[in-house]
């Protein structure tokens, strides 16, 4: 059964906790929204707090409280920036929390976010809407960014491989993007280049890194003291046109923290309209090892491939 309650949680009074049996969630109601907390019920939260902002309302300054957020894209400022330190209005039906986010007064965007918790087990749904209040039509997409605890490694799979050629079931066609930023250091130790995953570790190192994909696996994972947490997409449209030089998914760490960030295609909004990105959050009781081979056998025995 899906409970719903009022909670103080880390010096913000006013918090709603999302419960079945297995997990909860924490979403902050005076900033944000963030769902500032997902865990176990008696585990670790996976989403990084930073201790300088908890219990803080940073008022006419946008700031980073960590958990996760809904933004949108493509980042410029002071657009994407916008202070999302209002009170923020909710409703319950018994199964799907509606989060009816306060208007963003100077871009005329308003964000809309439906989560769901399911009665039994780990996962949660999310729809997440961003509307044009305005007069004319805005192009943007809708852009997550799940802030990951410290310590933990970003899990992304490969696409899959066809062997080279003309042949039946062989390609000359590229598989995907790979988009980088220009700080970022292909030679960083905490990258592996896998044949099957991509692993980026966060650590204590002074430097920053991102980078962006297209990912038609249509999901991501993170490592993190013997949990594994997944973020899946609802859909991934090839033909559709992404941010950044085409990425549908996109990457950073700093020391302290790293994101998993979706992206839904860019639209063009007319007034009353909407942009919208679906996706799916599960936890597992996992130790997921390093090698790919571990990798593979690991991950196929919940069932993700």
């Amino acid at each position: 059964m899906v409970k719903l309650n009022k909670v103080n949680y880390a010096g913000w009074e006013n918090c709603l906790e999302l419960a079945n049996d297995e997990v909860k969630l924490v979403i902050t109601l005076d900033v944000g929204p963030r769902v500032i907390f997902y865990g176990f019920k008696d585990g670790e939260n996976v989403f990084v707090n930073f201790p300088e902002t908890l219990g803080k309302n940073a008022g006419n300054e946008w700031t980073s409280y960590g958990g996760h957020r809904l933004w949108h894209a493509p980042e410029v400022s002071p657009r994407t920036y916008y202070p999302d330190n209002s009170e923020v209005p909710y409703s319950f039906d018994g199964r799907t929390l509606t989060l009816d986010c306060p208007a963003e007064e100077t871009n005329l965007m308003k964000k809309v976010i439906e989560i769901t918790l399911e009665e039994t087990g780990t996962r949660v749904f999310l729809n997440q809407k961003i509307y044009n209040l305005g007069e004319w039509g805005k192009l943007f997409s809708c852009w997550s960014l799940s802030v990951m605890a410290p310590g933990g490694r970003l899990v992304l799979p490969q696409e899959k491989y066809i062997p080279h050629g003309a042949g039946e079931g062989e390609t000359f066609l590229p598989a995907r993007r790979l988009v980088l930023w220009p700080f970022t250091n292909m030679a960083d130790s905490r990258f592996t280049w896998g044949e099957k995953f991509i692993q980026l570790a966060e650590a204590d190192i002074d430097s920053k890194i991102k980078f962006g994909v297209t990912n038609s696996r249509g999901w991501t994972g993170y490592s993190l003291g013997g949990n594994f947490f997944l973020k899946r997409r609802a859909d991934f449209d090839a033909r559709a046109q992404y941010p950044d030089m085409g990425c549908s998914e996109e990457y950073f760490t700093m020391p302290g923290m790293l994101e998993i960030e979706m992206l839904s295609p860019l639209k063009m909004v007319e007034k009353g309209e909407y942009n919208e990105l679906a996706e799916s959050w599960e936890l597992f009781h996992l130790d997921l090892p390093e090698d790919d081979e571990g990798i593979e056998k690991s991950l196929a025995g919940i069932g993700v491939e």
